[in-house]
């Protein structure tokens, strides 16, 4: 017959293992996290038992078994090496109606220890993103073939720990919203807590630049809204964003802003927590790779390098150099050797070149446009500082791109020669 799986609450009950070997070193633990009142009757005991025994974390009785040990026990483990003993413990187990495992008999045990782990869902809550603690999920696993079992728990514990195996909570569940930083466009680079966020939503609003694939695996019941901003042309207003995010919140659904890059890093993710915040929305913030330092690591790139560069500096060039809305120090920019990392910079490149020349930098200086980064459709163009408006107008180059201005792009271009004669994956 087909056993009953049950799930057994031991806190403050007690559990008697008898035997000290490898089987009770593993299962030990486990009953402890259960918070199980454990004696362990054995003549010897592993290293790990006997710091547990010294520390005061179990009962430790340097013996063998003996009639009368089982009394009072919620649960009974026979873990000797001796099938004599074991069943002696099983026999006295069975007249006092007491559950047991035999570990060296699963026929002859009255109850089976499942393959099992658990998974912590812990995520930041409050308005200071202090780590809260939620119910860990426990997965156990039973087949007739144990290994069997263990794969298809590590299974299940792989694809909840990265997110791809999730389902909302029924009780206890998430409000507020959750602002969560995508990374540079390849669904793969959300991080694992990204993810499992956004496996939660009831509700996702999703950026041009987010990793939008990941919208098809969502359940058919999440609502998306679109609040993609396109470069030059539509885009939704910011208030706009920061009320739908409230406004759904506040009606009981969990809300997940989903960004491209880090929201902190040119995503204007403080505004929309400022938002919430002000109208009392409880808010959490996921970060992202940004795509300031993802881009250009996917193509090789290295932002410092040593000998090379000791700095580099991220530059929003939303607006020209000389724009009164801009703040960039572009004669520092100039006279410095480090890396520039710019973005939103393909349509002005030619003013923002102009302008670093006028400020010190060589004609000769190596720069890399990175367009589509992390995407199938990235691509790349070299040139330098002089030439790299012309190339860009003819290769058309349009947005989203990354532009690296610096002595790292021959660092870059070593690697990619390198890479020809080396299996890469």
């Amino acid at each position: 017959m087909d056993p009953y799986l049950l799930g057994l609450r031991l806190d403050g009950r007690r559990v008697v293992v008898v035997g000290g070997g490898a089987v009770a070193t593993r299962r030990i633990p486990a009953l402890l996290d259960a918070g199980a009142d454990i004696v362990l009757i054995s003549p010897s005991a592993t290293a790990s038992l006997e710091d547990l025994a010294a520390a005061g974390r179990i009962r430790w009785e340097p013996r063998g078994y003996a009639d009368g040990d089982c009394a009072d026990a919620w649960l009974i483990c026979a873990c000797t090496d001796d099938a004599a003993v074991n069943a002696a413990i099983a026999a006295a187990a069975e007249r006092q109606r007491t559950w047991y495992v035999r570990a060296d008999d699963a026929q002859a045990s009255a109850a089976w220890t499942p393959a099992s782990g658990r998974v912590e869902d812990i995520h930041s809550g409050g308005t200071q993103g202090t780590p809260v603690q939620h119910a860990a999920v426990q997965v156990g696993v039973l087949s007739r073939d144990p290994r069997h079992s263990a794969a298809i728990r590590d299974a299940i514990l792989g694809g909840l720990r990265t997110g791809q195996l999730s389902a909302r909570h029924g009780r206890g569940h998430r409000a507020g919203v959750a602002i969560i930083g995508g990374g540079p466009g390849d669904p793969g680079l959300i991080t694992v807590r990204g993810r499992q966020l956004l496996a939660e939503a009831d509700v996702v609003l999703p950026d041009r630049l987010a990793p939008r694939s990941l919208l098809d695996g969502l359940p058919a019941d999440v609502e998306v809204v679109d609040v993609s901003k396109i470069p030059y042309g539509r885009a939704r207003a910011q208030e706009q964003i920061n009320a739908t995010l409230i406004d759904r919140a506040r009606a009981g659904r969990f809300v997940a802003r989903l960004k491209g890059g880090d929201p902190f890093v040119f995503g204007r993710g403080a505004e929309e927590v400022l938002a919430c915040l002000r109208a009392g929305v409880p808010v959490t913030v996921v970060p992202g790779v940004t795509s300031a330092v993802g881009v250009p690591t996917s193509a090789w790139l290295p932002v410092t390098h040593r000998g090379v560069a000791q700095e580099f500096h991220v530059v929003s060039v939303h607006v020209p150099p000389g724009d009164d809305q801009s703040t960039v120090d572009w004669a520092q920019l100039g006279g410095s050797p480090g890396t520039l990392v710019l973005l939103m910079a393909v349509q002005r490149i030619g003013a923002v070149a102009a302008e670093l020349l006028r400020h010190g930098r060589s004609p000769d200086t190596p720069v890399f446009v990175i367009a589509d980064g992390t995407m199938p459709t990235q691509r790349t163009i070299s040139s330098t500082l002089e030439q790299v408006e012309g190339m860009v107008t003819q290769e058309g180059i349009r947005p989203p791109a990354i532009v690296v201005v610096g002595e790292v792009v021959s660092v870059a271009a070593e690697i990619t020669k390198l890479m020809s004669n080396v299996t890469v994956w």
